[in-house]
């Protein structure tokens, strides 16, 4: 188990690798919860467009109740990005984002963001020798198409920051920190997030993805849920089950179950915006993302019998490029 397989936050490639991208995911949520800001710092190898981005995603809830959406995608050179393993720290252009806090300037067509956020208590995904980071055994398969890394599944947020024309105060809200990097992301998947239960010490985060392997294929799937402390983690890797009960551009209703628990979850959202995927290191496939959508989940632990059902509110959701049903 090497560094980089233990500690998946730090930079994986190379800027020598040709047809590769590196993104990480740092998501803030405001203690009033009307406010959630994704920013993306990544980098994109393409053979004929190297560069650096940062890409954010904004939504505003306003006093009466409407919700707005923005995002955007900034460029840099490539000699713009930096990193750093201990501590880790990668800056693009005048931002910088690490393990104990963001510091942003970034000015966009039609957006500003300047300020620094820190980011306190980070809860990291349990890891073993077999499963060094959520991909489990897969993280040491070599030449996969998109590995992905759970940075943080909650932590607390201090600071401030300029959004536009004003002060947002993030102080007392949540954060979730998550990353991808490989050659292109899935042709399609279902991606889920969110750590905003009526229970606070709930969080989860759900993927399943077409998974081409080697001569192969086939669909993969992790599921990570903390509650109460306790960690439930559902994937292909350790035997569970997945099946996809309904599924629309809007909504998607899942069971997942193996020895331990069964969890059923649900998810809903209906204020989405443009983001850029890579599709063989080349920022060029447009996804649509939410980051205020609703899950529903029922967990049975079969051991204890306890049932815990919950709702979890600014959940980031991503259905991409299914055959959907009709709505």
């Amino acid at each position: 188990m090497t560094q980089k397989q233990s500690k998946p936050i730090i930079f994986q490639g190379s800027l020598h690798k040709k047809n590769y991208f590196e993104g990480w995911y740092y998501k803030q949520v405001s203690s009033d919860q009307k406010t959630s800001l994704s920013f993306i710092p990544g980098i994109s190898l393409s053979e004929h467009d190297p560069h650096s981005f940062i890409q954010y995603i904004l939504v505003e809830t306003h006093e009466d109740g409407r919700k707005e959406t923005q995002t955007g995608y900034v460029r840099f050179p490539l000699e713009s990005f930096t990193f750093q393993h201990n501590p880790f720290s990668v800056q693009i252009g005048q931002s910088e984002f690490t393990e104990r806090f963001i510091d942003i300037d970034l000015v966009d067509d039609s957006m500003t963001f300047k300020g620094r956020l820190e980011l306190d208590h980070l809860m990291p995904i349990q890891q073993s020798r077999l499963h060094p980071n959520i991909m489990g055994v897969f993280a040491y398969i070599p030449k996969m198409e998109c590995y992905h890394g759970v940075i943080s599944m909650n932590h607390s947020i201090q600071g401030d920051m300029l959004v536009g024309d004003r002060i947002e105060q993030f102080t007392g809200g949540k954060g979730y920190i998550e990353k991808d990097w490989g050659t292109s992301f899935p042709k399609h998947y279902i991606w889920l997030q969110s750590n905003h239960f009526n229970d606070a010490t709930t969080s989860l985060f759900f993927s399943i993805a077409h998974i081409p392997f080697h001569f192969t294929e086939f669909e993969g799937f992790i599921c990570n849920l903390v509650h109460q402390g306790k960690e439930y983690r559902f994937a292909t890797y350790n035997l569970s089950r997945c099946d996809i009960v309904t599924i629309t551009s809007n909504h998607v209703t899942l069971h997942l179950e193996n020895r331990h628990a069964r969890l059923d979850i649900s998810a809903e959202v209906s204020h989405r915006a443009n983001l850029i995927a890579p599709v063989k290191g080349t920022m060029q496939k447009t996804v649509k993302e939410g980051i205020s959508g609703t899950l529903s989940i029922r967990l049975e632990d079969k051991k204890t019998g306890e049932i815990y059902a919950g709702k979890g509110l600014n959940a980031g959701v991503e259905i991409v490029d299914y055959e959907f049903e009709t709505e």
